[in-house]
């Protein structure tokens, strides 16, 4: 790694350029596959935690082309010139240097950007942003445009997709959701306030073949009174300290005190939703005695929704405390523990919360759906904090048409529908030693949210007598007629259950 990084001005890259550019990264094998092929799982693990060393000792090592341009683009590590022509013979380097893509530094070429291989199962990408905290030298500059992060590719994974005409992309940034939108969507619109996010989206695109629809501005304010069939959003949600000397990063904190970036997006989101739209958003969300909501995360987010109109499905991943959070947004702005720049910016931080009484901020995914007709809106706030299946889109998609149907059927209804259990479902039950009794009974989703679900032995009956042929109204009045029971009474216990066990999936 080159011993200084500054801030270079974002790439231009020709539209003659371009073309060629992507087809000598296909040469090279510059591809996420071929990247973990010269790295290892040992390297590749400790990039992914932020630790480069091993990662840039492998690519040392190799001669590969995709190891060079790795050096070049990911640790930002002196390229000399004739290796670079091996490697990417399809784009000279003066070419390069034009674009804006690499800097010539004592007889050595250097990358400007941060420009790696991204992709998933079907597509290939390459994404450019600015050089990542791990190569540059310092506190972050506050203009700096952020590349594939955590947050990006959970609401990449999280976003239910289906084929829709038209959707936006409020902060793409270097424009990763454009990517992932571009496989299902005609057209796409992608927004942010930065100018710079802007320019790295528009190379982000071209090397992916993609012409998106660039717009500068706050989110809404670009799009006017459009429509959309899907919006997704990653937006710059990290709460930040309104004082003197606090940095104000363009990528992670969006102008507003407290978590208001993301209750204004909630909140305004209706308006921008065609009947039957869905949005797809990440947030944090404040809890505390100085909040509206108190200690109740759910009732905070409720209260955004309320009015709105919109189905709201609401799961909160994690919360940390607003030491732990400070900790956290102050190591990723470059501020290291111990120097006296990150004791200012935590004790601000930690300022900030006591003052407007803030204690946890929960962490976590936000999905709204416009229903497509008058039907009543629904709500549902719930934690999940274990491993859910990856990618959960298809899991989301599910679960709103699951719940938009149950929105539209009444108790009766749903009792005549013959329901069958889920191919993932399994059932488990645990015994006393010396009982014939389980004294819990426990029924495993293996996909999707994974749930687990603890049923009595009525309902453990019921579900395990549900094969698509009898219904639900059916097998409760046998149950009901063999243990002596009321039907009616047994039926509307079971009600919430089995809407529970239908919206997420376990019965289908």
């Amino acid at each position: 790694m080159s011993d200084q990084t500054p801030s270079f001005p974002p790439p231009t890259v020709p539209a003659e350029v371009a073309p060629r550019l992507r087809a000598g990264l296909i040469a090279a094998n510059y591809t996420v596959d071929g990247l973990d092929e010269i790295l290892g799982d040992r390297a590749s693990a400790a990039l992914h935690r932020g630790q480069p060393l091993l990662a840039l000792r492998q690519v040392r090592e190799s001669a590969q082309p995709a190891a060079t341009l790795a050096r070049l683009w990911v640790f930002n590590d002196p390229v000399a010139g004739e290796d670079l022509e091996t490697a990417l013979p399809q784009v000279s380097a003066d070419e390069l240097v034009d674009a804006g893509l690499v800097l010539l530094v004592d007889g050595q070429f250097v990358g400007t950007c941060d420009l790696r291989p991204y992709g998933e199962e079907t597509s290939q990408w390459w994404v450019v942003s600015d050089l990542g905290e791990n190569v540059v030298d310092g506190p972050l500059p506050t203009s700096h445009v952020l590349g594939v992060g955590g947050a990006s590719s959970t609401l990449a994974s999280w976003t239910p997709r289906p084929g829709v005409v038209k959707a936006l992309d409020i902060g793409t940034g270097c424009g990763v959701q454009s990517l992932h939108l571009a496989a299902h969507t005609q057209s796409i619109v992608a927004t942010d306030l930065s100018q710079r996010a802007l320019a790295y989206a528009q190379i982000t695109g071209a090397l992916s073949g993609l012409s998106l629809d660039l717009r500068l501005g706050s989110l809404f304010e670009p799009v006017g009174d459009e429509q959309f069939d899907l919006v997704v959003s990653n937006p710059p949600y990290v709460i930040t300290p309104r004082r003197d000397g606090v940095a104000l990063y363009e990528y992670r904190d969006g102008g507003m005190v407290g978590d208001g970036i993301v209750q204004h997006l909630v909140e305004n989101m209706a308006d921008r939703l065609k009947p039957g739209g869905i949005a797809q958003l990440m947030g944090n969300w404040e809890t505390g005695p100085g909040v509206s909501g108190g200690d109740k995360w759910q009732t905070r987010v409720s209260g955004w929704v309320e009015g709105s109109g919109l189905d709201a499905w609401i799961i909160q991943r994690q919360t940390q405390d607003t030491a732990e959070y400070a900790e956290t947004w102050a190591r990723d702005g470059g501020h290291r523990p111990g120097t006296a720049e990150f004791e200012q910016v935590y004790v601000d931080w930690l300022a900030d919360f006591a003052e407007r009484g803030v204690e946890e901020i929960g962490f976590g995914i936000i999905t709204l759906q416009k229903p497509a007709d008058d039907r009543p809106a629904w709500f549902s706030a719930e934690a999940i904090g274990h491993q859910v299946a990856s990618p959960v889109g298809p899991t989301i998609l599910a679960g709103l048409r699951a719940r938009s149907w149950l929105a539209h059927h009444d108790d009766a209804e749903v009792l005549s529908v013959p329901w069958s259990v889920a191919s993932d479902v399994t059932e488990e039950r645990t015994f006393i030693p010396g009982e014939s009794d389980p004294s819990a009974i426990i029924l495993r989703q293996g996909g999707g949210l994974r749930r687990a679900i603890q049923l009595d032995t009525v309902m453990a009956g019921l579900v395990s007598a549900l094969d698509g042929e009898l219904t639900p109204d059916q097998l409760i009045s046998g149950i009901a007629l063999l243990t002596e029971v009321d039907a009616d009474a047994a039926k509307a216990s079971a009600m919430p259950v089995l809407r529970g066990l239908i919206a997420d999936g376990l019965l289908t």
